[in-house]
Protein backbone atom coordinates (compact mmCIF):
# COMPACT_ATOMS: atom_id res chain seq x y z
CA UNK A 1 0.00 0.00 0.00
CA UNK A 2 1.07 3.27 -1.08
CA UNK A 3 1.72 5.52 2.22
CA UNK A 4 1.25 9.01 2.71
CA UNK A 5 3.34 11.81 1.53
CA UNK A 6 5.95 13.11 4.18
CA UNK A 7 6.86 16.64 3.45
CA UNK A 8 9.80 17.85 4.35
CA UNK A 9 8.45 20.25 6.80
CA UNK A 10 5.20 21.28 8.09
CA UNK A 11 4.23 23.80 10.64
CA UNK A 12 1.84 22.80 13.44
CA UNK A 13 -0.55 25.70 14.68
CA UNK A 14 -3.04 23.93 17.40
CA UNK A 15 -6.36 24.74 17.83
CA UNK A 16 -5.29 27.68 20.72
CA UNK A 17 -3.62 29.10 18.78
CA UNK A 18 -6.16 29.77 15.97
CA UNK A 19 -8.68 30.43 18.72
CA UNK A 20 -6.13 33.39 19.97
CA UNK A 21 -5.63 34.72 16.68
CA UNK A 22 -9.49 34.70 15.73
CA UNK A 23 -9.45 36.73 19.24
CA UNK A 24 -6.97 39.60 17.84
CA UNK A 25 -8.80 39.79 14.08
CA UNK A 26 -12.28 40.44 16.61
CA UNK A 27 -10.72 42.84 18.82
CA UNK A 28 -10.17 45.37 15.53
CA UNK A 29 -6.25 45.84 16.68
CA UNK A 30 -4.52 43.79 14.17
CA UNK A 31 -1.56 45.68 13.50
CA UNK A 32 1.56 46.38 15.55
CA UNK A 33 0.14 46.74 19.49
CA UNK A 34 -0.28 44.97 22.15
CA UNK A 35 0.55 41.32 21.21
CA UNK A 36 3.70 42.74 19.34
CA UNK A 37 4.89 44.10 22.80
CA UNK A 38 3.77 41.22 24.92
CA UNK A 39 5.98 38.83 22.55
CA UNK A 40 9.04 41.02 22.41
CA UNK A 41 8.77 40.85 26.70
CA UNK A 42 8.80 37.20 26.19
CA UNK A 43 11.49 37.42 23.90
CA UNK A 44 13.56 39.50 26.13
CA UNK A 45 12.57 37.39 28.99
CA UNK A 46 14.42 34.33 27.10
CA UNK A 47 17.19 35.86 26.19
CA UNK A 48 18.37 36.63 29.77
CA UNK A 49 16.47 40.33 29.83
CA UNK A 50 18.38 42.04 26.65
CA UNK A 51 16.53 43.96 24.33
CA UNK A 52 14.98 42.40 21.47
CA UNK A 53 12.64 43.87 18.56
CA UNK A 54 9.90 41.80 15.89
CA UNK A 55 10.35 42.38 12.46
CA UNK A 56 8.21 41.22 9.45
CA UNK A 57 11.21 38.68 8.74
CA UNK A 58 14.24 37.64 9.41
CA UNK A 59 15.74 39.43 6.49
CA UNK A 60 15.42 42.72 8.03
CA UNK A 61 16.71 42.21 10.74
CA UNK A 62 20.41 41.22 9.74
CA UNK A 63 20.28 44.95 7.18
CA UNK A 64 18.66 46.85 10.20
CA UNK A 65 21.66 45.69 12.30
CA UNK A 66 24.19 46.31 9.51
CA UNK A 67 22.82 49.78 9.50
CA UNK A 68 22.51 49.74 13.97
CA UNK A 69 26.91 49.06 13.57
CA UNK A 70 27.35 52.08 11.03
CA UNK A 71 28.04 49.26 8.23
CA UNK A 72 27.73 51.37 4.43
CA UNK A 73 29.76 52.15 1.48
CA UNK A 74 33.69 51.35 1.53
CA UNK A 75 32.97 48.41 4.01
CA UNK A 76 33.72 44.69 4.43
CA UNK A 77 31.67 42.08 5.29
CA UNK A 78 32.55 38.36 5.54
CA UNK A 79 30.01 35.61 5.58
CA UNK A 80 29.55 31.98 4.68
CA UNK A 81 28.64 31.18 0.94
CA UNK A 82 26.42 28.16 2.62
CA UNK A 83 23.04 29.85 3.62
CA UNK A 84 19.83 30.97 2.44
CA UNK A 85 20.85 33.81 -0.18
CA UNK A 86 19.39 36.66 1.68
CA UNK A 87 22.68 36.30 4.19
CA UNK A 88 24.64 37.89 1.75
CA UNK A 89 22.50 40.03 0.21
CA UNK A 90 21.64 42.52 3.11
CA UNK A 91 25.53 43.16 3.14
CA UNK A 92 24.87 44.90 -0.47
CA UNK A 93 21.31 46.34 0.77
CA UNK A 94 23.94 48.34 3.19
CA UNK A 95 25.87 49.68 0.19
CA UNK A 96 28.63 47.61 1.94
CA UNK A 97 30.91 44.46 -0.25
CA UNK A 98 30.43 40.84 0.60
CA UNK A 99 32.78 38.34 1.11
CA UNK A 100 32.90 34.70 1.66
CA UNK A 101 35.27 31.89 3.56
CA UNK A 102 35.18 28.85 3.36
CA UNK A 103 33.09 26.15 5.49
CA UNK A 104 34.14 23.67 7.56
CA UNK A 105 34.03 20.23 6.21
CA UNK A 106 32.15 18.83 8.90
CA UNK A 107 29.97 20.80 10.42
CA UNK A 108 29.24 22.62 7.74
CA UNK A 109 29.44 25.96 9.06
CA UNK A 110 32.10 28.85 8.09
CA UNK A 111 35.48 27.77 9.00
CA UNK A 112 36.87 30.23 11.16
CA UNK A 113 40.44 29.93 10.36
CA UNK A 114 39.82 30.48 6.93
CA UNK A 115 37.54 33.66 8.31
CA UNK A 116 40.37 35.43 9.90
CA UNK A 117 42.42 34.80 7.12
CA UNK A 118 39.90 36.64 4.70
CA UNK A 119 40.26 40.06 7.34
CA UNK A 120 41.27 43.17 5.70
CA UNK A 121 41.79 46.68 6.51
CA UNK A 122 38.08 47.46 5.30
CA UNK A 123 36.71 44.52 6.91
CA UNK A 124 34.17 45.63 9.76
CA UNK A 125 31.56 43.36 10.67
CA UNK A 126 31.15 39.76 10.50
CA UNK A 127 27.85 37.84 9.68
CA UNK A 128 28.07 33.91 11.00
CA UNK A 129 25.37 31.81 10.27
CA UNK A 130 24.24 28.42 12.77
CA UNK A 131 23.09 26.32 9.78
CA UNK A 132 20.44 23.63 10.94
CA UNK A 133 21.33 25.24 14.37
CA UNK A 134 24.38 24.15 15.06
CA UNK A 135 26.82 27.20 16.20
CA UNK A 136 30.43 27.88 15.59
CA UNK A 137 32.67 27.52 17.95
CA UNK A 138 31.43 30.82 20.21
CA UNK A 139 34.76 31.91 21.77
CA UNK A 140 36.95 31.79 18.89
CA UNK A 141 34.20 33.65 16.47
CA UNK A 142 34.36 36.24 18.92
CA UNK A 143 37.83 36.58 20.20
CA UNK A 144 38.66 37.49 16.66
CA UNK A 145 35.81 39.70 16.33
CA UNK A 146 37.17 41.62 19.29
CA UNK A 147 41.10 41.33 18.49
CA UNK A 148 40.36 42.53 15.00
CA UNK A 149 37.73 45.39 16.31
CA UNK A 150 34.66 43.77 14.78
CA UNK A 151 30.84 43.97 14.68
CA UNK A 152 29.17 40.45 14.80
CA UNK A 153 25.36 39.80 13.22
CA UNK A 154 24.90 36.08 13.88
CA UNK A 155 22.45 35.14 11.81
CA UNK A 156 20.71 32.84 14.12
CA UNK A 157 17.64 32.19 11.87
CA UNK A 158 17.65 28.47 12.30
CA UNK A 159 18.67 28.49 16.41
CA UNK A 160 16.06 29.10 17.94
CA UNK A 161 16.71 27.23 21.47
CA UNK A 162 19.88 26.64 20.54
CA UNK A 163 23.05 26.59 22.89
CA UNK A 164 26.52 26.70 23.44
CA UNK A 165 28.27 25.35 26.16
CA UNK A 166 25.26 26.31 28.77
CA UNK A 167 24.73 29.89 27.56
CA UNK A 168 21.28 29.87 25.09
CA UNK A 169 22.16 31.45 21.67
CA UNK A 170 20.86 35.05 21.27
CA UNK A 171 22.11 35.31 25.55
CA UNK A 172 25.14 36.89 25.09
CA UNK A 173 27.34 38.29 22.64
CA UNK A 174 26.79 41.49 19.95
CA UNK A 175 23.76 41.41 17.38
CA UNK A 176 21.70 37.72 17.26
CA UNK A 177 18.96 37.79 14.11
CA UNK A 178 16.29 34.94 14.74
CA UNK A 179 13.72 34.33 12.02
CA UNK A 180 9.89 32.59 12.82
CA UNK A 181 9.63 31.94 8.85
CA UNK A 182 6.56 28.55 8.74
CA UNK A 183 9.31 26.15 8.39
CA UNK A 184 11.47 27.60 11.68
CA UNK A 185 11.34 25.26 14.92
CA UNK A 186 8.54 28.05 15.89
CA UNK A 187 6.71 29.95 13.54
CA UNK A 188 4.57 33.47 13.12
CA UNK A 189 3.93 32.60 10.01
CA UNK A 190 6.22 35.14 8.51
CA UNK A 191 8.39 37.04 10.83
CA UNK A 192 12.13 36.90 12.89
CA UNK A 193 13.22 39.07 16.16
CA UNK A 194 16.93 40.81 16.48
CA UNK A 195 18.70 41.04 19.83
CA UNK A 196 20.56 43.92 20.49
CA UNK A 197 22.91 45.16 23.12
CA UNK A 198 21.38 48.42 24.63
CA UNK A 199 18.51 50.23 24.97
CA UNK A 200 19.98 53.51 22.01
CA UNK A 201 20.29 50.16 19.50
CA UNK A 202 16.67 49.54 20.49
CA UNK A 203 15.12 52.72 20.01
CA UNK A 204 16.76 52.91 16.87
CA UNK A 205 16.14 49.73 15.47
CA UNK A 206 12.38 51.22 16.59
CA UNK A 207 13.23 53.91 13.50
CA UNK A 208 14.49 52.07 11.20
CA UNK A 209 11.46 49.21 10.97
CA UNK A 210 9.02 51.85 10.56
CA UNK A 211 9.85 54.57 8.18
CA UNK A 212 12.26 56.20 10.40
CA UNK A 213 9.68 57.94 12.92
CA UNK A 214 9.61 58.81 15.84
CA UNK A 215 6.44 60.22 18.10
CA UNK A 216 5.84 62.23 21.09
CA UNK A 217 2.98 63.59 22.72
CA UNK A 218 -0.27 63.65 20.68
CA UNK A 219 0.58 64.94 17.31
CA UNK A 220 4.07 65.27 17.74
CA UNK A 221 6.34 63.52 14.66
CA UNK A 222 9.59 63.46 13.32
CA UNK A 223 11.78 61.30 10.74
CA UNK A 224 15.70 61.70 11.71
CA UNK A 225 16.83 58.49 9.58
CA UNK A 226 15.37 56.43 6.75
CA UNK A 227 13.46 53.95 7.51
CA UNK A 228 11.29 50.99 5.66
CA UNK A 229 8.34 49.22 6.50
CA UNK A 230 9.45 46.10 8.69
CA UNK A 231 6.93 46.20 11.48
CA UNK A 232 5.39 42.35 12.85
CA UNK A 233 1.74 42.64 13.08
CA UNK A 234 -0.44 41.59 15.89
CA UNK A 235 -1.89 38.30 14.37
CA UNK A 236 1.92 37.33 13.78
CA UNK A 237 2.76 37.96 17.26
CA UNK A 238 0.03 36.04 18.58
CA UNK A 239 1.01 33.13 16.82
CA UNK A 240 4.53 33.53 18.45
CA UNK A 241 3.39 33.92 21.91
CA UNK A 242 1.36 30.34 21.39
CA UNK A 243 3.98 28.47 19.84
CA UNK A 244 6.64 30.10 22.06
CA UNK A 245 4.83 28.50 25.22
CA UNK A 246 6.23 25.18 23.32
CA UNK A 247 9.51 26.16 22.42
CA UNK A 248 11.34 23.71 25.14
CA UNK A 249 8.75 20.78 24.29
CA UNK A 250 9.41 21.78 20.69
CA UNK A 251 13.43 21.22 21.06
CA UNK A 252 13.45 18.32 22.96
CA UNK A 253 11.38 16.46 20.85
CA UNK A 254 12.98 17.37 17.46
CA UNK A 255 16.50 16.48 19.63
CA UNK A 256 14.73 12.47 20.07
CA UNK A 257 13.76 12.58 16.44
CA UNK A 258 17.48 13.30 15.27
CA UNK A 259 18.81 10.52 18.15
CA UNK A 260 16.53 8.34 16.07
CA UNK A 261 17.44 9.08 12.32
CA UNK A 262 21.34 8.00 13.31
CA UNK A 263 20.26 4.60 15.65
CA UNK A 264 17.99 3.78 11.69
CA UNK A 265 21.29 5.02 10.19
CA UNK A 266 23.34 2.99 11.74
CA UNK A 267 26.96 3.15 12.63
CA UNK A 268 28.26 1.53 9.54
CA UNK A 269 25.84 3.92 7.26
CA UNK A 270 28.64 6.66 5.86
CA UNK A 271 31.23 4.22 5.20
CA UNK A 272 29.45 1.64 3.41
CA UNK A 273 27.07 4.76 1.01
CA UNK A 274 30.01 7.39 1.46
CA UNK A 275 27.11 9.82 2.25
CA UNK A 276 27.99 12.38 5.39
CA UNK A 277 25.93 12.55 8.07
CA UNK A 278 25.34 15.64 10.72
CA UNK A 279 27.63 16.34 13.58
CA UNK A 280 25.62 14.09 16.35
CA UNK A 281 25.27 16.88 19.21
CA UNK A 282 22.23 16.54 21.24
CA UNK A 283 23.26 19.32 23.64
CA UNK A 284 23.66 22.39 21.81
CA UNK A 285 22.08 21.93 18.29
CA UNK A 286 17.79 22.85 18.15
CA UNK A 287 17.74 20.52 15.25
CA UNK A 288 15.88 22.80 12.96
CA UNK A 289 17.47 20.27 9.93
CA UNK A 290 18.48 17.07 9.76
CA UNK A 291 21.47 17.09 6.60
CA UNK A 292 22.57 14.83 4.58
CA UNK A 293 25.94 15.19 1.93
CA UNK A 294 25.12 12.72 -0.63
CA UNK A 295 27.93 10.90 -2.68
CA UNK A 296 28.89 12.29 -5.74
CA UNK A 297 28.15 9.15 -7.58
CA UNK A 298 24.59 10.46 -7.50
CA UNK A 299 23.41 13.89 -8.37
CA UNK A 300 21.09 15.86 -5.97
CA UNK A 301 17.90 15.85 -8.33
CA UNK A 302 18.40 12.36 -8.99
CA UNK A 303 18.67 11.78 -5.26
CA UNK A 304 15.63 14.15 -4.89
CA UNK A 305 13.03 12.66 -8.13
CA UNK A 306 13.77 9.07 -6.99
CA UNK A 307 12.75 10.02 -2.95
CA UNK A 308 9.19 12.01 -4.16
CA UNK A 309 8.81 8.42 -5.84
CA UNK A 310 8.84 6.70 -2.35
CA UNK A 311 6.66 9.99 -1.17
CA UNK A 312 9.29 11.38 0.93
CA UNK A 313 9.81 15.03 0.72
CA UNK A 314 13.17 16.37 0.35
CA UNK A 315 14.75 19.70 0.94
CA UNK A 316 18.32 21.33 0.00
CA UNK A 317 20.06 24.07 2.23
CA UNK A 318 21.46 25.54 0.32
CA UNK A 319 23.53 26.21 -3.30
CA UNK A 320 26.80 28.23 -2.90
CA UNK A 321 25.60 31.89 -2.88
CA UNK A 322 28.88 33.09 -4.57
CA UNK A 323 27.99 31.57 -7.74
CA UNK A 324 24.53 32.54 -8.17
CA UNK A 325 24.69 35.08 -11.02
CA UNK A 326 24.39 38.33 -8.72
CA UNK A 327 27.15 37.65 -7.29
CA UNK A 328 29.49 36.12 -10.23
CA UNK A 329 28.99 39.21 -11.88
CA UNK A 330 31.12 40.50 -8.77
CA UNK A 331 34.04 38.28 -8.73
CA UNK A 332 33.33 35.42 -7.76
CA UNK A 333 33.44 32.35 -9.52
CA UNK A 334 34.12 28.40 -9.88
CA UNK A 335 36.90 27.16 -7.03
CA UNK A 336 37.19 29.89 -4.58
CA UNK A 337 35.53 28.01 -2.27
CA UNK A 338 35.50 24.29 -2.82
CA UNK A 339 34.49 22.55 -0.10
CA UNK A 340 31.01 25.14 -0.07
CA UNK A 341 30.96 24.20 -3.60
CA UNK A 342 30.99 20.35 -3.00
CA UNK A 343 28.59 20.67 -0.24
CA UNK A 344 25.97 23.22 -1.68
CA UNK A 345 26.31 20.55 -4.80
CA UNK A 346 25.47 17.56 -2.57
CA UNK A 347 23.79 18.46 0.58
CA UNK A 348 20.23 17.45 1.14
CA UNK A 349 17.65 18.18 3.80
CA UNK A 350 15.64 15.03 5.33
CA UNK A 351 11.90 15.72 6.96
CA UNK A 352 11.83 17.38 10.34
CA UNK A 353 9.25 18.54 11.72
CA UNK A 354 7.22 17.88 15.64
CA UNK A 355 4.55 16.30 14.41
CA UNK A 356 7.00 13.83 12.98
CA UNK A 357 7.10 9.99 15.34
CA UNK A 358 9.37 7.28 14.95
CA UNK A 359 7.94 5.67 12.13
CA UNK A 360 8.28 8.69 9.87
CA UNK A 361 11.79 8.87 10.45
CA UNK A 362 12.52 5.24 9.49
CA UNK A 363 10.24 5.73 6.41
CA UNK A 364 12.70 8.44 5.22
CA UNK A 365 15.73 6.37 6.55
CA UNK A 366 14.72 3.13 4.58
CA UNK A 367 14.25 5.52 1.32
CA UNK A 368 17.66 7.08 1.64
CA UNK A 369 19.32 3.42 1.71
CA UNK A 370 17.28 2.54 -1.01
CA UNK A 371 17.73 5.20 -3.11
CA UNK A 372 21.50 5.03 -2.36
CA UNK A 373 21.61 1.37 -3.00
Amino acid sequence: MTQPFLPFSKPTIDEATIAAVADVLRSGWITSGPKVQAFEAMLSGYFGGRPVRTFNSGTCTMEIALRIAGIGPGDEVITTPISWVATANVIIEVGATPAFADIDPVTRNIDLDKLEAAITPRTKAIIPVYLAGLPVDMERLYAIANKHGLRVVEDAAQAIGSYWKDRRIGAFGDFASFSFQANKNITTSEGGCLVLNDAEEARLAEKYRLQGVTRHGFDGIDVDVLGGKFNMTDIAATIGLEQFAHIEAITAKRRMLARHYFAAFGSGFEAQSRAQLPVADFEQTNWHMFQLVLPERITRADFMAKMMERNIGIGYHYPPIHLFTLYRERGFKEGMFPVAERVGRQIVSLPMFSAMNENDVERAVDAVKSVLQ
